[in-house]
C-alpha cells in the first residue's frame, strides 16, 4: 500500500495544487491517487495521430482514463513526465514539460509536450495531451 497517497481535494482546492498532486501520483504509478484528482466524468483526450497505437483520441470517465493507462505498457518500455512550467487562467491549467520516453526496443528520447487542464469543484474535467505525434510514432516504431 502506498503511504505517500495525497489526501483527498476538498472542494474550491487551489487548482495548481490539484495538478500538482495529480503528476505526483503519476510519477508514482498510483492510480487511485490519480483518479482522485479527475471527476469521475472527465474527459482525457490524446492526439488522433496515436490512434493506429490505442493512444489516441477522446476517452472518458475513470474506466476510459483506466484504459489509456493499461494500454502504455503494450508500445512503451516507459515514460517519465517532467512538467516544467505551469499557467493559471480561471479553471484552466497549462503545463509545459518534456517526457522521456522509452520505446519497447530501448531507445530513449525525450519529446515536449502541453496539457491543457479545465477543473472544477477541485477536480480536473478534461485534460489534452498536446505533442508532436510524428515523432512520439517514430520512437515507438524503432
Amino acid at each position: 500500500m502506498n503511504t505517500e497517497a495525497d489526501p483527498p481535494v476538498p472542494h474550491g482546492t487551489d487548482h495548481l495544487a490539484t495538478i500538482h498532486a495529480a503528476y505526483r501520483a503519476f510519477h508514482r504509478r498510483d492510480v487511485e491517487a490519480l483518479l482522485a484528482r479527475l471527476d469521475p466524468a472527465i474527459e482525457w483526450v490524446h492526439p488522433a495521430g496515436m490512434a493506429d497505437h490505442g493512444l489516441g483520441g477522446t476517452r472518458h470517465g475513470h474506466a476510459g482514463v483506466r484504459e489509456f493507462l493499461a494500454g502504455v505498457p503494450a508500445v512503451l518500455g516507459g515514460m517519465r513526465l517532467e512538467p516544467r512550467e505551469f499557467i493559471t487562467s480561471g479553471d484552466r491549467v497549462v503545463v509545459f514539460g518534456s517526457r522521456r520516453v522509452t520505446s519497447l526496443s530501448g531507445r530513449t528520447e525525450t519529446l515536449d509536450f502541453v496539457h491543457s487542464w479545465t477543473l472544477r469543484d477541485g477536480r480536473a474535467v478534461r485534460m489534452e495531451d498536446i505533442f508532436d505525434t510524428v515523432r512520439f510514432v517514430r520512437l515507438i516504431e524503432s
